[in-house]
């Protein structure tokens, strides 16, 4: 019988961004959010934390701006080890004085919310302890409630001075997307892919693999029916799903083959998009760390 879930061990690897200008990136990245260059080439560059990959930037030729409502990222999520550290972001942000466009307790989170300098949407947050998290009709209970900022900034100062820079262990803990139409994403996601639902919102679907509160989320709020964002525009290449074996690789291959849909596949891995080209790879945890930034974009 053909598996038609993912793992519960499943989780959110590396994202690739296409940037205009790779120079301002690095500087962005590294110098207000505290990421580590791992390698870089010409075009491309490859950050991270602790040694561990997180960010793939390419500097698109002639990068436009991503047009208004058109699908891509909402925004791509950092999640910190802990509160404290999600403080140390939080004050590292308003000593540089970097514009902030939202914060918010989510109850099974507490999150922040910035741009970086091409206007892709960042979320830096704290996941509480699952044992904290509400549930309620097989969902899990999210909301936008008022955020504890003077809470998370004393957390931080509660705890011994840290260099500059993520704390190990830090890694991305979701994605968040629009897409073109929830009955079309859900079926694509859930139906095919494998993951579950854990939440509806008026416009909004959050689904996950092992319980999580969301792997991904996926929006219709400026986005139903809205077409594709043009090949040069700045945005999401891909993000990486990562898979704890090649057993479970070998399951999604399956899914994708029977349901018709297109993925490219190489040793190691599976790289497809979903209906509104949103590009996302499927690799087994650990192969990722090998990718150089150009194997990893130029899927």
């Amino acid at each position: 019988m053909q598996k038609r879930s993912l793992h519960p061990e499943t989780r959110i690897g590396p994202v690739a961004l296409a940037i205009s200008d790779l120079e301002r990136s690095v500087i962005f990245y590294e110098q207000v959010l505290g990421f580590e260059i791992i390698d870089r080439q010409a075009q491309t560059a490859r950050l991270g934390a602790g040694g561990t990959p997180l960010l793939l930037l390419q500097q698109q030729q002639r990068a436009r701006p991503r047009p208004p409502r058109t699908t891509g990222l909402y925004h791509f999520a950092i999640l910190t080890p802990s509160r404290a550290d999600l403080g140390r972001a939080l004050r590292q942000l308003l000593e540089l004085g970097y514009p902030l466009q939202g914060a918010a307790d989510h109850l099974v989170s507490e999150a922040i919310y910035l741009s970086d300098p091409d206007g892709n949407g960042i979320e830096i947050y704290r996941d509480r302890p699952r044992e904290q998290w509400r549930r309620q009709n097989d969902q899990v209970q999210m909301a936008n409630a008022p955020l504890d900022v003077d809470g998370i900034l004393a957390a931080a100062g509660q705890t011994e001075h840290r260099a500059a820079g993520l704390a190990p262990g830090t890694r991305i803990g979701h994605v968040h997307l629009q897409v073109g139409d929830l009955e079309q994403a859900e079926a694509f996601y859930c139906k095919v892919l494998g993951f579950e639902m854990m939440a509806r919102w008026p416009g909004a679907i959050f689904i996950a693999a092992g319980g999580y509160h969301h792997h991904l989320g996926l929006n219709i709020w400026e986005t139903h029916g809205a077409p594709a964002p043009p090949a040069d525009a700045v945005g999401l290449r891909y993000y990486t799903i990562l898979l704890p074996n090649e057993e479970e690789l070998a399951s999604a291959r399956a899914r994708l083959q029977a349901a018709g849909v297109a993925a490219h596949s190489a040793p190691g891995r599976l790289s497809l998009r979903d209906p509104w080209q949103n590009g996302m790879m499927l690799t087994i945890a650990g192969g990722e760390a090998g990718l150089t930034s150009a194997e990893a974009i130029g899927q």
